[in-house]
């Protein structure tokens, strides 16, 4: 199961400010893609090589005068701000995994959310709240802070813990086993009645590489292990309950004026 973060806010802190209205009206974001590694699904002993992609940092101004956003998105955050927050979970089929034989069919599903972020120079506080459609309609949350470097204008190092909380119907959903799927299985796999509350916990590594004001290499390494109900899951038991995923990929920015 492919599952990644769509970040299309990223970083960015959105405040409004006013700014000379001879500039024009413009509309600028960041572009990316490239490759990601991930858990075949949660609580998979193997990883998948998947495409990854981002729309993240917008900029907005209006011909007013009015700004939504920073117009250089390397440039530090400072103080409070709003993001958006997606993410992608590919479908889960036992007809891929054998070893999930009689388990029901999970379809893929987009998580739509958004969050607040707190940033200074030095570190960046976060915490993004999403709901699923189609694949597990549920809610799940996530927090994490950052610890940030940056030892010249072009590099920028990121570090810091992440947290993955889910509902009781998100836990059920990936990690619950029903008494007609163990069943099914041939009791390979136990009945299990998994609940919400903390699913992962972690520590994530990244960075940012700035070639030119336009394009930069960005890049993250995540370990994370589960917890809860979800470690205990027959499903991650047979399996992992440790995780470790990654990315890389180029980034282009654009600049609409209209």
């Amino acid at each position: 199961m492919r599952h990644y973060l769509i970040p299309c806010a990223g970083l960015l802190a959105v405040a409004a400010s006013l700014t000379s209205a001879q500039e024009g009206p413009v509309l600028a974001f960041t572009l990316g893609a490239g490759a990601q590694s991930n858990p075949a699904y949660f609580g998979a002993d193997s990883n998948e090589i998947a495409p990854w992609l981002t729309l993240a940092r917008p900029y907005l101004r209006l011909g007013n005068g009015f700004e939504i956003g920073s117009a250089d998105p390397f440039a530090p955050g400072d103080g409070f701000g709003f993001r958006t927050s997606i993410r992608y979970v590919a479908a889960r089929s036992a007809l891929d995994y054998p070893e999930l034989t009689g388990l029901e069919d999970i379809d893929q599903t987009v998580e739509f959310g958004a969050g607040v972020t707190f940033e200074r120079p030095g570190f960046l506080l976060f915490t993004d709240l999403r709901y699923g459609v189609i694949g597990h309609e549920a809610l799940v949350a996530e927090a994490g802070a950052d610890l940030i470097l940056r030892p010249d204008p072009q590099w920028v190092l990121r570090v810091g813990p992440r947290m993955l909380f889910g509902s009781d119907d998100y836990a059920a959903t990936y990690f619950g086993v029903t008494a007609a799927e163990s069943l099914a299985s041939g009791d390979d796999l136990a009945a299990y009645e998994a609940r919400g509350g903390l699913v992962s916990a972690g520590v994530e590594a990244g960075f940012t590489y700035q070639i030119n004001d336009l394009w930069a290499v960005e890049g993250a390494v995540n370990w994370s292990q589960l917890q809860g109900d979800a470690a205990e899951s027959p499903i991650a038991l047979q399996g992992s309950t440790e995780a470790v995923s990654a990315y890389l990929g180029i980034t282009r920015r654009f600049n609409l004026r209209f």
